[in-house]
């Protein structure tokens, strides 16, 4: 296992790496979703959700959907629809240990991301799952943002990454397909066409 020589372990370390502030970025954070913030939730169709757990373990869950899944209920409130996933429920059962959420909003071709900050609740108002129906298909629960903080993050990061640069992305010919870590990582004794027609049918009979 790597162990580093030179850790930075204060903030005033970093500041000392780091001197340099930028008004526009120590002001810009919102404790609400305006019309700029909501506009871009709403043409959003995919946010990442990070939340910790009572132990301090933290995880990152991808969500897609149409642009519009993500509903903005007011300035202070989101709502976020449960589609099938992989049953783990690892997002729902941190926000019930600390209620506490992060997301990142991306929308394709944009290079900006949004974040938003704050408390989360895992609710079942029927009323409310109602309106995020898709296909007929009523979510079974949602999360229930409150926004604490709100803010447009630069896009260095995807600009860095050529993510939507075609001619900029690695080939993918030889990575392990989903199939194959799920037999590796799991020690599975199931054959890897059998898996990957399992995953197949997942993605076209189970999307809501």
């Amino acid at each position: 296992m790597y162990r580093p020589t030179d850790v930075v372990s204060s903030e005033d370390q970093l500041r000392q790496i780091h001197p340099e502030s930028f008004e526009s970025q120590t002001r810009k954070v919102i404790n609400f979703i305006d019309p700029l913030c909501r506009i871009w939730i709403e043409r959003s169709p995919f946010v990442s959700i990070a939340t910790v757990n009572a132990a301090g373990q933290v995880d990152v869950s991808p969500k897609g959907d149409p642009p519009g899944f993500i509903k903005v209920l007011d300035e202070k409130t989101l709502a976020i629809p449960d589609r099938p996933g992989n049953f783990r429920f690892d997002t729902f059962v941190n926000i019930i240990e600390t209620g506490r959420i992060g997301l990142c909003f991306i929308i394709p071709k944009r290079s900006e991301v949004m974040r938003v900050n704050g408390s989360a609740q895992v609710v079942q108002d029927a009323p409310l799952m109602a309106q995020m129906a898709i296909n007929g298909r009523v979510p079974p629960l949602a999360i229930l943002v409150r926004v604490e903080e709100a803010f447009y993050h630069c896009g260095k990061a995807m600009i860095r990454s050529g993510m939507w640069r075609p001619e900029s992305w690695a080939d993918v010919g030889d990575t392990p397909t989903y199939a194959e870590a799920l037999i590796t990582h799991g020690k599975l004794d199931r054959t890897l066409d059998d898996m990957e027609d399992g995953i197949r049918r997942n993605e076209i009979e189970r999307l809501y």
